[in-house]
């Protein structure tokens, strides 16, 4: 029987129909571009399992509210192809089918079971990383990538999903190590370089960075947008630490706010970057009045609490009446909202959304009391630690505008730790040691960032 590059059986294909299976499956664990290829092709091939399934696990990964209504037409063709179907390709038109009925637990237990038979499922463990990272459960995404890994850690793309599930853990020898091993087996592997982004971001190690993803960047140009978005946000953070404040705004520009901006990953990645920009004390001008153009469109968007929190902060900056729709929105689904994840609603969006709809408001000391509630449950939102630390700083600058200078030096000196030289920080702490009457410390601020821009 035919199999995909994996070594995977697939039911009843021609060459073509593999071909396509292949761009699915490549695309999806590359972040490449020829993944949507099947979308083009599903129509003429109504008998194929798998086409028909990854139809629907692209529509639901485009992460919109009508995204399970575009789904459900691929569930019902899929069934319809079940009965010459391996039980792989009939596991897997069940966790679409649970994932249509949001039946998140059940999504995920099907496509485990699928991995436990098949390891070299890459794409299954794609997807159900996916989950696992959208309910912050990294132990779950190390210990199934281990398990593939284990099987043959050549496999291409296998390790650099090792490096990151490793990374989140604040694993980072044994990311950094998964990382570059994925890297010499495929040297573009877009995921392995952004563990190693996350590491080195993580440890201080700025410069390397910069060196790392200024010397990939080249090998960008056929990743999707989610993929080539983020990795060039993860540059400008490193641009931020170094001061290079030119060249964050043109990140912003050129690259983050540059590719498909009616998607949801692409919407956060910049409403996360041009918040940090203005934590950094930078003026953005009328950048929050463009992005926000695009986030109304959100306005009742509850798909995912880490997603609409950002919808929410981004639309309350540019001012926009739709942020308080948001927020109602966002406390009635944390009431109503599907079982599986109305605690995560109730216990950390919730707070969360409320302290940033009152720092976006500079009502600062509201600000400090609900997101003080939401910040130790933070990680059952998903999101990685780097994208989360948005949440951080916004109450770091809530702390410092509402005079509480003591517990903002603690805070500051705590972050110093992994960005020892970054400029924006330093001048902070300069600022927060001289009002609180110690020059000598406020000087050693300062003159680490003046080392710093002269390097």
């Amino acid at each position: 029987m035919p199999t995909d590059f994996l070594g995977n059986v697939v039911t009843g294909t021609d060459a073509t129909a593999v071909a396509v299976i292949d761009d699915f499956v490549g695309g999806l664990i590359a972040y490449d571009v020829r993944a949507v290829n099947l979308l083009k092709q599903v129509d003429a091939m109504p008998d194929v399992p798998l086409v028909q399934t990854y139809a629907g696990f692209l529509h639901l990964l485009a992460e919109t509210q009508d995204a399970v209504s575009a789904a459900r037409p691929f569930v019902a063709a899929a069934k319809r192809t079940a009965d010459h179907a391996t039980p792989r390709e009939r596991q897997l038109i069940a966790a679409l089918e649970a994932w249509v009925a949001d039946d998140i637990d059940a999504t995920t237990g099907i496509l485990d079971d699928v991995l436990r038979d098949h390891p070299r499922d890459l794409a299954t463990l794609k997807l159900l990383h996916y989950h696992q990272f959208n309910r912050g459960d990294f132990p779950a995404m190390l210990r199934v990538a281990t398990r593939s890994a284990g099987v043959d850690p050549a496999l291409p793309y296998v390790l650099g999903m090792l490096a990151f599930a490793y990374e989140q853990l604040h694993l980072l020898r044994d990311a950094e190590d998964a990382a570059r091993r994925a890297l010499a087996i495929v040297p573009d592997d877009p995921w392995a370089q952004h563990a190693l982004a996350h590491v080195t971001l993580t440890e201080g190690r700025i410069d390397e960075g910069v060196a790392l993803l200024e010397g990939w960047a080249g090998g960008w140009v056929t990743l999707n947008s989610f993929m080539l978005t983020h990795l060039w946000w993860h540059l400008a953070l490193f641009y931020l630490s170094q001061g290079r404040e030119v060249d964050a705004f043109r990140a912003y520009d050129d690259h983050v706010w540059a590719a498909a901006k009616d998607y949801s990953q692409d919407q956060i990645g910049a409403v996360s970057l041009l918040a940090r920009l203005e934590l950094a004390g930078l003026d953005v001008g009328a950048r929050w009045t463009d992005l926000a153009g695009y986030l109304a469109a959100r306005a009742e968007d509850v798909v995912q609490p880490f997603l609409s929190v950002q919808y929410l902060y981004g639309l309350a900056r540019a001012e926009r009446p739709e942020a308080d729709r948001l927020m109602v929105a966002i406390e009635a689904v944390a009431v109503n909202g599907p079982a599986h994840s109305r605690a995560v609603w109730h216990d950390v969006a919730v707070p969360l959304a409320r302290g940033l709809l009152a720092h976006a408001r500079g009502r600062h000391e509201d600000a400090v009391s609900a997101l003080t509630a939401a910040l130790p449950h933070i990680v059952r939102l998903g999101g990685s630690h780097a994208q989360r630390d948005l949440f951080e700083q916004i109450l770091l600058d809530a702390t410092i505008r509402s005079g509480e200078l003591i517990l903002a030096q603690q805070m500051l000196e705590l972050r110093r730790a992994h960005d020892p030289d970054g400029v924006a920080l330093n001048r902070l702490l300069a600022t927060v040691y001289r009002a609180l009457d110690l020059p000598v410390q406020a000087d050693a601020a300062q003159a680490r960032v003046t080392r710093r821009l002269a390097a």
